[in-house]
């Protein structure tokens, strides 16, 4: 009898071991965020975050850690590099990067630099490339090549390089698919970011009257209309060739930098597949506890049969 109750009963624990191994080594790592990031160079500024502001903090390792912890449901505070790009006189050759691992994987986030803006894409820059997608993407795609062409030299002659090479990392994660997810804190509507060059143009008194007309009717096209743009990120991980991401598709991210009051109101998420990272493996404690648990069922079984 005992004997029987004892293989029934063993039964049933391996039963229950083995669905309980299934589920655990069936069940995908959770997400993971940038582990030990570390920020090389010093031209950069940690922003914090109340869930209403952004505001600097001290450059610690603690707050770098800590304004990195959001994601695309709540960003939180953010870290931007080349921080000085678009102060006159700033080096467009510097580079300040934030390093760290993803499921045992290297990334690093760096700015970019004019090097990356004159790089060839095909026949083209990758500069006239992003320029030309953000006015596809933001409904501008029908003006003529003529003002496109236009737009573009004012945009680069007069700092629009400069201002979307400061990327502002708020968070950098990654799901059990592999998929790597970096958040880029931005303006919702980037529309003064695109104007400012042309205010730049007709600033400067050596342009003819002309072609300041000309810019005067752009300005006024693109000042009735949202423009979402990202900053652009280079970012190079495990190893491999670096690549630019950017976005043109910002969600409201419930902030505002206090200094400012404009920046930081968007977050841009831009994705790449990653390595898959390491699976949960069953943890031994798991089943030497069910095995344990059977055994002094087992006693107290025998000790119930003995007294009756």
């Amino acid at each position: 009898m005992v004997t029987k109750s004892f293989q029934t009963l063993m039964m049933g624990f391996s039963a229950i071991a083995l669905a309980g191994t299934a589920a655990i080594a069936a069940t995908p790592a959770t997400a993971g965020t940038l582990a030990d990031p570390v920020v090389t160079g010093s031209d950069y500024l940690t922003y914090g975050s109340d869930g209403t502001n952004t505001f600097v903090v001290p450059n610690t390792p603690a707050n770098v850690q800590s304004a990195l912890t959001g994601d695309s449901s709540n960003p939180t505070g953010n870290v931007e590099l080349f921080a000085s790009s678009e102060q006159p006189g700033a080096n467009f050759n510097q580079v300040t990067s934030l390093s760290g691992t993803l499921g045992g994987k290297g990334i690093t986030l760096s700015n970019l630099t004019l090097s990356d803006w004159l790089s060839p894409v095909g026949s083209s820059t990758f500069g006239q490339v992003w320029f030309n997608s953000a006015l596809d993407n933001n409904g501008l795609g029908g003006l003529s090549n003529d003002i496109k062409g236009f737009a573009f030299n004012v945009f680069k002659n007069y700092g629009g390089f400069q201002r979307f090479s400061d990327p502002n990392i708020s968070y950098v994660n990654q799901d059990s698919s592999g998929l790597v997810r970096i958040g880029l804190a931005g303006h919702f509507n980037a529309t003064s970011l695109i104007t400012k060059s042309i205010d730049g143009f007709l600033g400067d008194s050596s342009v003819p009257s002309s072609a300041k007309l000309l810019a005067n009717n752009l300005k006024s096209q693109l000042s009735g209309r949202t423009i979402q743009a990202s900053e652009v990120v280079k970012v190079a991980y495990n190893g491999g060739p670096s690549q630019l991401l950017y976005s043109f598709n910002g969600t409201q991210s419930g902030l505002v930098e206090r200094g400012d009051q404009l920046s930081h109101t968007g977050n841009y998420e831009v994705t790449f597949q990653g390595e898959v990272p390491p699976q949960d493996v069953p943890e031994p404690s798991l089943l030497l506890g069910l095995v344990g648990l059977g055994g002094a069922f087992l006693l107290k079984r025998q000790g119930g049969q003995g007294a009756a």
